[in-house]
Formats: C-alpha cells, sequence, structure tokens
C-alpha cells in the first residue's frame, strides 16, 4: 500500500464485486504500488491493436517511468481501478483531473480525464462498462463533476461504452479524435442503463447455476448414503443431459467409475470444462476444493456443506471466507448449507439436490431459503391429491440456504425472462436488501404473479442469514411488498393453493363471484368466506344432491357466460355410490364447461372426492408431453399469466381446475388472485408526481445546509420546522409556550378567540383522552378557568408545559408520517390519530415518492378509512386536500434525502381544508443509496 505523506489513506470502501455480462464475476479494486509486476503481465496479455486504441501509437512495452505513474495515485487527484480475477488484472481504468487549459490540477477543478484499458480476451463481458461506474462514483466522491475522453473513431467498442452509459455528453472532433464530454450527475436514464445491465447479468448468472453443460459432484463417497453420493444418484437418475462427474479425493488409484460416472481424485483432473460443481465436502476442506475450481474454470457452486454462519461466529467468518475466495475466481455461490438446485426441463434435466424424487415439470419456479420448508413446498406440489390439486408442477426450483451470495433477487432477474416460468413462489426467511427486491419485485410483478411467505416475521433472522437493519415493523414491509405487486401470504398451505390458481387459470377482471354445487351448506359456507375476503359472491346457486355431471355443466356454462360475473366456485360433495366413474364425468364436465368460457377462472371445493381431484387434474400437464425441444400440439402458451390480461385472451389449453379440500382455502386463493388483477391495472396507470407551483425547493436547501452545517443531525425547533415545511407549501398553525395564565391570556389575544389550551409534557401530548386539552375557549374568562383545572389536574406549568393554539375547524384526526429507512428507504405513512388506530395498527404505507394514484389508495386503504368519508351521517371530511397535505410531504422527502423524519400530528381534515396542528422534522446526512452508486455484490 501508499504509504507516502502525499498520499491519501488506501480507500478499501472503493473496492467491490461486480457480476459481468456474461454471469461471471469480477473483483475491482484500487491501482496501489503493489500492483507493478500485475500491471506489467497485464499490459503483456493485451494485443497490439487494443495498445494502439488505448496510447493512439505503437506502444509495445511500458517503461518503468509509465508503471510508476499508472501505480502511483494519490486517489484524490489521480485515481486508477482495475478489475481483477484471480487476482490477476483484466482490465484498468484511471482519471486524472485537469484544469480548464487541460493540464494537470487540483480541487476545486472539478474535470477529469479518464482512460480505460480491457485485456482483448474479456472485451465484451462488460467490464468497461462496470469500471466506468465505479470510476465515477469515485470521482464524485472527490469533487469531480465530469469526465473527458478522447477516444480515436476507429475504437467504436470505447466510443460506444461511454454513448450507452446514459450520461449528459458532448462530442466533438478535431485532430483526428473524438472528444467526448459528459456529467457525472446520475439521470434517470443512466440509472435505467445501469438496472438494465444489473439484470442482463445476473440473471445470466443464475442462467449459468441452473442450465449447466457439466455438473461436478465434490465429495461424492465411495461407499453409498451420505451427501454428496446422494446427490450424484439424484442428478444421473433425474436424466441429467450434460456431462457428469464425480470427484472425490479419496478414490483409490485405477478406480474411474462411481455408481456408473466418471470418477476422478480432483475437478483438475477432468478432461474438459466443468460449468457447476456441487460441494459436499466438510467446511474444513471446501476451501481446497474452491480454489481446485477456480484453477479449472468452473463457473459457479453449490455448496450443501454446512458449518458456516448457521453455527457461530466461527462458521460466520468462514462463510465470508468461502465467498471471497470465490469471487476471487468469478464463481457464484448458491449456499452455503443449501438444499440444493432442480430445473424440469428437457433440455437440461437437473436435480443437483437432496430431493428422492424430481418434481412434476411445469411452470412454477420456487425459492426457498430452508431446505425443510424447500422440502415440503416440493411435496405439496408434487402430489396430485390429498390436499391441494388441479395440478401444474415446477420449472425451476432453488433453495440458497445461508444465501452468502446468490439471494432471491438474483432469481427474481433470472424468472423474470424465464420462458418456462409463469408464476414465481417464495419462502423468505429474510430479506437482505429490501430496497432492490422491492424494485425487482414491481417489475417482476407487471409480468407475472409473484407469491411470497415470509418466515421468522416476528423474530430475528436465521444466524446465517446477513440482513441490513430496519426500523420498520414486519406489517410494514408486508404493506410496501403489497404496493409492489407481491402477493403476501402467511403459510406455505396458501402459497401453493395461490400458486396452483395463478398457473393455471386467468386472472379474475373483478370481485363478482359466482358460486354453484351439490351441497347447499358448501355453498353457503363459500359465500361466507367470500363476504369475509372482500368479494362479491352472488347467492349460491343449490343443484342439489341429485345433479348429475350434465347439471354441473350447464350451471357453469352459464354462469361464466353471465356478464355479471368474473369468476366461478364449484363446490362438490360425493354422490353415493358411483365413485370413479362419477369423478370422472363431472371432471370432464367442468373441465368443458370451463374451456369454453377461457376468460374466467373456475375453482372447485370438494370434500373427500380423491378421484375428482385426480381426474380434474389429468385432463393436461404444464409438464412438456416430449422430451424433444419441439412443444407437443396444443400446448399451453409460455405467455406469463399477468399477460392474460384481459382474460379473454387466455392461451388455448390452459383449462386444469385447481381443487381445494376447503371452501375458505379457495376463496382465499381466489381474493388474493382479484387483488393482483387490480394491482396489474392500476399499475398499468400508476399516476404521476405532481409539481406545486408554490414549492420553494432551493429555499428549503439553503435552510437545511445551514441547519446541518451546526452538527451531524438535529432535531428542529417549532419555528425551524414550520419554515422548513412552509417552503412546501405545509402550514402549521403556530401554537404559542404558555408559561403562565397572563402570558396564556397575551398569546390567545395575539391569536384570535377562539383558541385551544393544551398540555405538552411527553405523557400528555397528543392524548387528548387524559384530558390535557381544553378547546373552543371564546374569551380570556374560559381561558384562564381551563389554564386553573389544568394545573390543579396535572401539576405546576413547568410540568405540563403549556401551549396556546388557534382554533382550527372540527373535522377527523388523522396522523401523516415520513421516515427514511436504512433498509427499506423513504416510506410515507398514514391513519388516523388516537388510541384506537394505534391499538389496532390501523396504518398505511407507500414507498417515496407517491404519486397521485398512491395518494389516492392511501388514504381509502385504512380500516377506518369510512370516517373520512361521512360514516353514519357525519359530514365527510376533505380527502382531495389530505391528499395533497401527502403528496406536498413526500415530494419534501424525496426532493432533500436529508429530511430523515417527519411527523404532522394532530392533522384535522375538515370539510373543507386541513389544519397541521402538530409538527416535528428531524435532519441528518442522508444515509447513503446503494441503489444510485455503481452496481455491487453484497459486501463481504
Amino acid at each position: 500500500m501508499q504509504t507516502s505523506p502525499d498520499r491519501h489513506e488506501y480507500p478499501a470502501h472503493w473496492e467491490a464485486d461486480v457480476v459481468l455480462r456474461d454471469g461471471g464475476t469480477a473483483r475491482i479494486r484500487p491501482i496501489t504500488v503493489d500492483d507493478a509486476d500485475r500491471l506489467v503481465s497485464f499490459y503483456e496479455q493485451v494485443s497490439d491493436e487494443s495498445k494502439y486504441y488505448r496510447f493512439f501509437a505503437p506502444y509495445p512495452r511500458l517503461s518503468a517511468k509509465d508503471v510508476h505513474r499508472f501505480t502511483h495515485h494519490d486517489f484524490v487527484d489521480r485515481v486508477g481501478l482495475a478489475a481483477t480475477v484471480g487476482g490477476e488484472f483484466i482490465a484498468t481504468v484511471r482519471y486524472d483531473r485537469i484544469g480548464p487549459d487541460g493540464t494537470p490540477a487540483s480541487a476545486p477543478a472539478d474535470e477529469a480525464e479518464v482512460a480505460f484499458l480491457v485485456q482483448d480476451a474479456h472485451q465484451g463481458r462488460g467490464v468497461a462498462s462496470a469500471l466506468l461506474e465505479h470510476i465515477g462514483a469515485v470521482a464524485r466522491e472527490r469533487g469531480i463533476r465530469r469526465f473527458a475522453a478522447e477516444v480515436l473513431p476507429a475504437n467504436n467498442k470505447m466510443i460506444k461504452v461511454f454513448t450507452d452509459a446514459g450520461y449528459t455528453q458532448k462530442r466533438s472532433f478535431e485532430d483526428g479524435v473524438v472528444r467526448l464530454e459528459f456529467d457525472l450527475e446520475p439521470t434517470d436514464r443512466s440509472l435505467a442503463v445501469q438496472y438494465a445491465r444489473e439484470h442482463r447479468a445476473e440473471a445470466r448468472s443464475v442462467q449459468r447455476l441452473l442450465a449447466p453443460g457439466s455438473v461436478a459432484v465434490i465429495g461424492a463417497g465411495r461407499t453409498p448414503g451420505g451427501v454428496g453420493r446422494s446427490v450424484l444418484g439424484n442428478i444421473r437418475d433425474a436424466g441429467y443431459s450434460g456431462r457428469l462427474y464425480a470427484v472425490n479425493k479419496a478414490l483409490p488409484d485405477g478406480q474411474k467409475e462411481l455408481d456408473g460416472v466418471p470418477a476422478h481424485r480432483s475437478v483438475r483432473d477432468i478432461d474438459g470444462p466443468v460449468d457447476l460443481a456441487v460441494v459436499a465436502v466438510p467446511a474444513e476442506h471446501v476451501t481446497e476444493v474452491v480454489t481446485e475450481c477456480g484453477e479449472h474454470g468452473v463457473q459457479g457452486l453449490v455448496v450443501v456443506s454446512a458449518g458456516y454462519a448457521e453455527s457461530g461466529p466461527e462458521g460466520r467468518e468462514r462463510q465470508r471466507a468461502l465467498v471471497r475466495h470465490a469471487r476471487t475466481y468469478g464463481m457464484r455461490i448458491i449456499g452455503p448449507n443449501a438444499f440444493g438446485i432442480i430445473n424440469t426441463s428437457p433440455r437440461v434435466r437437473l436435480n443437483a439436490s437432496l430431493a428422492p424424487e424430481v418434481p412434476r415439470p411445469g411452470r412454477i419456479g420456487l425459492f426457498a431459503q430452508s431446505g425443510a420448508i424447500g422440502i415440503a413446498l416440493l411435496s405439496r406440489l408434487h402430489r396430485r391429491g390429498g390436499g391441494v390439486t388441479g395440478v401444474t408442477g415446477v420449472s425451476t426450483f432453488v433453495s440458497s440456504g445461508n444465501r452468502a451470495d446468490v439471494s432471491g433477487n438474483d432469481v427474481l432477474q433470472y424468472w423474470y425472462e424465464d420462458p418456462d416460468t409463469d408464476v414465481v413462489l417464495m419462502y423468505l426467511e429474510s430479506i437482505g436488501n429490501p430496497r432492490k427486491f422491492t424494485r425487482l419485485a414491481r417489475r417482476t410483478a407487471a409480468a407475472k404473479p409473484l407469491v411470497v411467505v415470509q418466515g421468522a416475521r416476528h423474530g430475528a433472522a436465521p444466524q446465517g442469514h446477513a440482513v441490513r437493519a430496519t426500523r420498520l415493523p414486519h406489517a410494514t414491509v408486508s404493506a410496501l411488498l403489497r404496493q409492489a405487486g407481491v402477493i403476501r401470504v402467511d403459510t406455505i398451505t396458501e402459497l401453493v393453493d395461490a400458486g396452483l390458481l395463478l398457473a393455471r387459470q386467468p386472472l379474475p377482471g373483478g370481485p363478482r363471484v359466482a358460486i354453484l354445487g351439490n351441497s347447499e351448506s358448501l355453498g353457503l359456507l363459500t359465500y361466507d368466506a367470500c363476504l369475509a375476503e372482500g368479494l362479491q359472491p352472488h347467492p349460491p346457486q343449490d343443484l342439489t344432491t341429485a345433479a348429475s355431471a350434465a347439471d354441473f355443466h350447464t350451471a357453469l356454462s352459464r354462469a361464466l357466460a353471465d356478464d355479471r360475473c368474473d369468476a366461478v366456485v364449484v363446490t362438490a360433495i360425493p354422490a353415493v355410490g358411483e365413485g370413479p366413474v362419477g369423478d370422472a364425468a363431472l371432471a370432464e364436465a367442468l373441465r368443458s364447461a370451463s374451456a369454453a368460457a377461457p376468460s374466467k377462472p373456475v375453482l372447485v371445493v370438494h370434500v373427500e372426492l380423491g378421484g375428482l381431484a385426480e381426474a380434474l387434474s389429468a385432463a393436461a400437464s404444464t409438464a412438456p408431453q416430449a422430451t424433444t425441444d419441439d412443444p407437443p400440439q396444443n400446448a399451453p402458451s409460455p405467455r406469463p399469466a399477468a399477460e392474460q390480461l384481459p382474460a379473454a385472451e387466455a392461451p388455448e389449453g390452459a383449462h386444469l381446475i385447481p381443487a381445494y379440500p376447503a371452501a375458505e382455502r379457495a376463496v382465499r386463493a381466489l381474493g388474493q388472485a382479484v387483488a393482483y388483477a387490480q394491482w396489474r391495472r392500476d399499475a398499468a396507470e400508476p399516476g404521476k408526481v405532481p409539481e406545486y407551483e408554490d414549492i420553494n425547493e432551493k429555499g428549503a436547501a439553503a435552510l437545511i445546509d445551514g441547519l446541518l452545517a451546526r452538527g451531524q443531525g438535529l432535531t428542529l425547533g417549532t419555528d425551524e420546522t414550520c419554515d422548513l415545511l412552509g417552503h412546501y407549501g405545509v402550514q402549521v398553525h403556530r401554537a404559542l409556550p404558555a408559561p403562565t395564565p397572563d402570558a396564556a391570556a397575551e398569546a390567545a389575544r395575539d391569536l384570535g378567540y377562539p383558541v385551544a389550551l393544551k398540555a405538552t409534557a411527553p405523557h400528555l401530548r397528543h392524548r387528548a383522552d387524559l384530558g390535557g386539552v381544553r378547546l373552543d375557549l371564546a374569551d380570556e374568562e374560559q381561558l384562564r378557568r381551563s389554564y386553573a383545572e389544568l394545573t390543579e389536574l396535572f401539576g405546576a406549568p413547568e410540568e405540563l408545559r403549556p401551549v396556546v393554539q388557534r382554533m382550527a375547524p372540527r373535522g377527523v384526526d388523522v396522523v401523516v408520517r415520513a421516515v427514511i429507512d436504512p433498509a427499506a428507504g423513504a416510506v410515507l405513512s398514514f391513519g388516523l390519530a388516537g388510541a384506537a388506530s394505534q391499538l389496532l395498527g390501523d396504518t398505511a404505507h407507500r414507498l417515496i415518492p407517491v404519486t397521485d394514484r398512491e395518494a389516492h389508495s392511501l388514504v381509502r386503504s385504512i380500516r377506518t378509512a369510512p370516517l373520512l368519508f361521512g360514516w353514519r351521517g357525519s359530514a365527510p371530511a376533505d380527502t382531495r386536500a389530505l391528499e395533497e397535505l401527502l403528496l406536498r410531504v413526500s415530494r419534501l422527502v424525496d426532493d432533500h434525502p436529508e429530511v430523515v423524519a417527519v411527523t404532522l400530528e394532530p392533522v384535522v381534515v375538515a370539510s373543507h381544508g386541513v389544519s397541521v396542528l402538530g409538527a416535528s422534522v428531524r435532519l441528518a446526512h442522508p444515509p447513503a443509496r446503494d441503489d444510485l452508486g455503481p452496481r455491487t455484490l453484497p459486501a463481504y
């Protein structure tokens, strides 16, 4: 490291791991004086053409002076970064700060020249794009606002790197050189480019793990049994389409096979590439295995070995070392402590897991952080009867274990564009990056349903999981996920129930439900369940126990043809003496009627009808019926279920009917589908963040800068709070202190009667129910009498901290809050004021910035919302003014991330207008926004 007195301290926080375009990883770090040999070796492997493009002349080798210049940096005015794989350079970038005349300069000069050099073997992997993001972030940190680059016209690749980055730029041509200048401030386009590159890279990295051309199981035991030998057998028995190898360093000399699979003592001995290694050796030997895999060019690892972060502090350090070591070689990891991965595609047929049976092929993507829950989910989806049926299967399955590297976010990136996956089911015990997960979930849910159940909701995350701290309660996180289109369920049973419906039925066009069946009691139970879920059921149609299959067909056809019906629930009890023949006839009747009206979902509630459930699921399967790449005739379309809106466009042949053993389960799944379909319609028109002419953004920024100059963080005083909110058009009713009766009378004269007298002591503040508030005081006599009552009841004025405030129009009291959470980001919350709402947790939340449509829905999403809309004959409140207040607070927090908390309490919403009676604001230097910085993998 550099230690000279003119050098700045080594910036370790610039080090980062990144996923490249092809799915491999590289490490980006600052170049130091210790890298001289690496730099020379790197340069020797660069082609003469690339050297010419970099230096504009033949430049076969670096001189000693060049090496010194390119390895000695002050990390402020001269910075160099390198991308490394296996500890060796594959690309470099540097900037030199320059003045207006183009000569070397120091701050306050805010422009720098930037130049890249990428090894030819690694060109086309997106290395330069990743380096540009990181060198740009470094430059912004050091006060540089603009880059300039000179490029030869023939160097199209490098010109494309700059022009595709999305920054605002200028281009000129002089003396045979293209000069590019661009601002480094992130723009909407540059962030969109960054997110798109992130998506492609992470999706590709998962695709390489799930569809490898060759697999080695390292740690396959010499005797039957054991984890490694079991995984080897599962891969072989599933009919894996690629090359499979067994590796065990304890194999005797001369043994070439293990269970009919080519066997080797080391992965190095394998003649040919290995794309994926399943590691099943004791934790203390994994490091050696990773080294061998990296040196052999293995692309990814599934580590089923235990003994890592789940075992305590020592294991946590071992896990960190594992991830760092694997990333050194550009490999990604699923695990450690993973259950494994499955891909049922006929092109792959991979079961690199501990599941002894491959799940039925289908169109559901399944992610589970827990191996035990993964087993339960696979088992439930695999069974045709004995519970939920209606059969679909799994496209791919990932059990991430400790998710030290590959997480649910990565797999979402893959499933978003996977044509074999229509529905995504996820069991999550923790969300490592909620802000990113919400962003990816919103995009995924717009294309295909995403159903999530969260474990560890009321306690700490599992020991093996690295989780960012959040101050938000679980209910708030769940509300934010729903806002992003996630279908939140509470149990794995509900996860499967919803998944089976969404996988093979069209989305409902609304909440109107027809109910028909041969049991009046079961129909009534279904009717009650629909009401409980907020649906709009029609009165049940009782076909009587004598109903034949033809009667069911006629009734279902009639219900599906009714324009007042959006979905149909069929209830069925067994007919005495009919058995399997009657079940098959009824199933065929329901299928044929449903097929004639494919735009509406149909669900069946059955009681002890295993044969019916089996028959319903036997019509077709989401499994590919052939082992070739050609789809079977009339196969379901691979389009996501969400794309079936409008429902009339549902793909032909998608008529599998899910069956449920209880009305409540069927209706709950239907209710979730109805809510999701409505979200899809709303997401198509998300609204806009309105502009208000009276907002003074610059004035607020100047005030905030001046206040923060006092210290790191502070809660504003009353006057400062009113001034800041006033810049955003939020007027607060001022409360004047009243330490004595005479001061109270003087304050009332200044404000004008009628007034309110309030105690603001912490134990009485916002607690009108305790009697610390006196309202509608019309004159000084009433004011002095009320003052005496308060001091007699609650103590001396020094304890009460009384204030006088001008009376506001009567209305509904509400609370508006905004907070910046370090994990989830900026959140706006709304609810009615008072103990009842707090006790019930009746608060709604939205991510900032909030659009006008979101503000509209926020006001209406709490259970006590009817109080704002004329409940029991009361005057309706001015909800339009309330929505505007919410939007103004959202704008304040979004425009100024230094505003880390805002509370408006109470806010009185009258028939005309709103009155903010109390407000508090907290400022702090803004927390780091990793979603605005360069792409990185989680640090280890």
